[in-house]
C-alpha cells in the first residue's frame, strides 16, 4: 500500500475577506498552534458552469506573489481546456477542473501537467465515479464535491462518502499516487466521517474563516482528522 500523506487542510478563501486576501492567507500560515495549512483553496467561478462569479487568473497571480503556501485552484468554469493551463503556468500548485465541463479530461489534465502544475478532477455530488476509475493515473488529485458547487456555507452531503470509499479502495489496491480531496460542508462535525472514509485533503471555508482565530480552527480540524484516520 502506498504511504498516505498526513491529513491535509486547505482553507477556502471563498469564506475570507476579499478586501484583504493576502492578510487572510497569512492567518493560516505557521503559528504557535499549527504548522500552517498545506494548501490554500481558491474557488474560481465563471457564472456559467455555476451560478456564481468569484475571481480569476489576475487575482491568483497577485496571490502567488503574496504567499509561499501552495495554491489549490478549483476551476468551476466552462471550457477548462482553454483556461486551466494558464493557472499552472502562473504558478498554481494544483489545478482542478470539473469532469462535467469537458469531454476530454485526459487532454486537459496533460496540458495542466505540461504547464507545470498538478492536475485535479472535480466530481459533482450527482456525477458517477465509475467512468473515471480507469483514468485515475492521469490525475494527481480527485476532488469529491460534498455540496453542489457554486456557493459556500452549504450543508455536507454524507452520501458522497460512498464515492470516497470506492476511490480509496481503488487507490490502495493499485497503489496509485492520488490525493483524495473533499470540498463542501467540512467542519468539526463532519471532518471525522470524511477522514474515516478515506479523504486525504479537506477543504474548509467558514469552518476556518468563520471565527477570530483561523489558525486555531485549522489546528482543531487537523487534530480531528488525524484521530479519525
Amino acid at each position: 500500500m502506498c504511504q498516505r500523506p498526513a491529513p491535509m487542510i486547505a482553507p477556502s478563501i471563498l469564506s475570507a475577506d476579499f478586501a484583504n486576501l493576502a492578510d487572510e492567507i497569512a492567518k493560516v500560515g505557521p503559528s504557535d498552534v499549527d504548522p500552517g495549512v498545506d494548501w490554500v483553496h481558491v474557488d474560481v467561478m465563471d457564472n456559467h458552469f455555476v451560478p456564481n462569479l468569484t475571481l480569476g487568473l489576475p487575482v491568483v497571480e497577485s496571490l502567488l506573489k503574496a504567499t509561499d503556501i501552495p495554491l489549490d485552484c478549483h476551476l468551476m468554469i466552462t471550457d477548462p481546456g482553454r483556461w486551466a493551463p494558464a493557472y499552472a503556468e502562473a504558478g498554481a500548485y494544483n489545478v482542478s477542473f470539473h469532469a462535467e465541463a469537458t469531454d476530454d479530461p485526459i487532454s486537459v489534465a496533460r496540458d495542466i501537467r505540461a504547464a507545470g502544475g498538478k492536475a485535479g478532477l472535480g466530481i459533482k455530488p450527482g456525477t458517477a465515479l465509475a467512468p473515471y476509475l480507469d483514468i485515475l493515473s492521469e490525475f494527481d488529485t480527485l476532488l469529491i464535491m460534498s455540496v453542489e458547487p457554486g456557493f459556500g456555507g452549504q450543508k455536507f452531503m454524507p452520501e458522497v462518502l460512498d464515492k470516497v470509499r470506492e476511490l480509496r479502495t481503488k487507490i490502495d489496491a493499485e497503489q496509485l499516487k492520488l490525493i483524495v480531496e473533499i470540498d463542501g460542508g467540512i467542519a468539526t462535525d463532519t471532518i471525522e466521517q470524511a477522514a474515516e472514509a478515506g479523504v486525504d485533503c479537506f477543504v474548509a471555508g467558514s469552518a476556518v474563516y468563520g471565527g477570530d482565530d483561523p489558525a486555531a480552527r485549522v489546528a482543531s480540524l487537523r487534530a480531528l482528522a488525524t484521530a479519525a484516520r
